[in-house]
């Protein structure tokens, strides 16, 4: 007789309050497995058919963890005046032995703290360790992930920035920084937000006609950007004003990609997340530095286990029949 199959749904997943400190450091430990060979992944598998609208699959196994994940994401442009969201998410897990399914848990969730995550885990090893002020450009609802991750990385924080096209959404994420303690601004122009920024969060959204305005040769000569967007916001021409140009994996992507999601031919990665935690850059905080990512299967998968011991610990999920 099959084991039962754990359901766990959106409000599961909160239930289970994955901290920032925890999503960081599941994901700098499943980088560290995959540097020691403890955990496999597969590049991330997409059907593009169109701007904002494509389905990935996105697979990977831990002997460490002792599960395998597939993470099934569909995205479309949003119509104006739908609640059907642009990104949904699903990840199924089984175990990592014997390949019997274990569970089922919704992947939107998992994907916005793992995204952060990602991003936290990078700065941690590129960005300047002192500082004060970070920018967000685009502020819907990774902005607000990486507000809460950032915070916990950096608790002395003490500006925030916001750029988007939407100011009630702007308006919005600076009354949670506010609500932090931290000075903030929105502005309406990007080299204002490079010029000033430690930490630029840039998290654009695919769109027909959308042209790259983000300049890396505003930016301080210490500073950190995570391109949550894959780069299309920043202007090809200028990425070589970066010092250093990371990935999740090189395995996957070689490159930044530009509004056309193709790799740009002005750069090229030189460390993924693997290499720096073997061997973190002495002087990294000290450069202008982008890690610029796709997201990795081992993240998710990372995620989903933390949050499974959570539910299984607290009693979370529906358990289904098989």
């Amino acid at each position: 007789m099959s084991n039962p199959l754990l359901y766990l749904s959106h409000k599961d997943v909160r239930a289970c309050a994955v901290s920032p400190l925890e999503a960081r450091e599941a994901v700098l430990r499943a980088f560290c497995d995959h540097a020691a060979g403890l955990n496999r992944s597969l590049p991330k598998s997409a059907l593009a058919l169109g701007p904002g609208h494509a389905f990935q699959a996105m697979t990977a196994a831990s002997e460490a963890q002792a599960i395998a994940t597939v993470k099934w994401v569909a995205s479309a442009p949003s119509q104006p005046g739908s609640t059907v969201p642009s990104v949904s998410a699903l990840i199924c897990a089984s175990d990592y032995a014997t390949g019997a399914p274990l569970a089922i848990l919704d992947g939107d969730e998992i994907t916005l703290v793992r995204t952060a995550a990602m991003s936290a885990a990078a700065a941690s090893l590129l960005a300047p360790p002192d500082a004060r002020t970070i920018g967000f450009v685009g502020c819907g609802l990774q902005a607000h992930a990486h507000l809460a991750a950032f915070h916990d990385l950096y608790p002395d924080l003490a500006n925030a920035l916001m750029l988007s096209r939407s100011r009630s959404s702007a308006e919005r994420l600076a009354e949670m920084a506010a609500a932090r303690g931290l000075a903030i601004e929105i502005v309406d122009d990007a080299d204002t937000l490079l010029a000033q920024a430690d930490l630029v969060i840039s998290m654009v959204p695919a769109a027909p006609g959308l042209c790259p305005f983000l300049d890396a040769r505003r930016m301080k000569g210490a500073a950190f950007a995570a391109a949550v967007d894959t780069g299309r916001s920043w202007l090809p021409e200028a990425l070589p004003a970066f010092d250093i140009l990371a990935t999740d994996s090189l395995a996957q992507s070689q490159a930044p990609y530009d509004v056309d999601g193709q790799p740009v031919t002005s750069v090229r990665f030189g460390h993924d997340l693997a290499d720096l935690v073997q061997a973190p850059l002495a002087d990294a905080g000290t450069k202008r530095s982008l890690f610029c990512f796709r997201g990795f299967a081992l993240a998710d998968l990372a995620l989903a286990h933390l949050v499974l011991e959570k539910a299984r610990a607290g009693g979370v999920g529906i358990s289904l029949p098989r």
